[in-house]
């Protein structure tokens, strides 16, 4: 299984430019220590040939989250989720664009 984690650093939440720019490169290695220490098992799991994306990214309290991009199996995200969990990283929250609280 090829396994990739790719930092997403957003235009929106930028702190002044000498943070964000520590921010972004802490953004970079943490990416670099999920896919290639954290979740170096995924590498062994059936079927090889299958791949698994992650995003990871500062939210508005500069905690690390994470979300799988792309559609695997249940017991890949349990694996991703169990190592996020142990690295302190909290699970992106979707937001819906159907979910608002129009009245009619």
């Amino acid at each position: 299984m090829t396994v990739t984690v790719l930092p997403i650093i957003e235009p929106d939440a930028k702190p002044a430019v000498p943070l964000a720019k520590v921010m972004n490169e802490r953004l970079k290695r943490l990416a670099e220590e999920l896919e290639s220490l954290h979740l170096k098992d995924l590498k062994s799991v059936e079927p090889m040939f299958e791949d698994v994306v992650i995003y990871i990214s500062y939210n508005s309290k500069y905690n690390i989250r994470w979300k799988i991009v792309n559609d695997v199996p249940e017991n890949v995200t349990s694996m991703v989720t169990e190592q996020c969990d142990k690295l302190g990283y909290i699970k992106w929250k979707e937001v819906s664009l159907y979910n608002f609280n129009g009245r009619s």
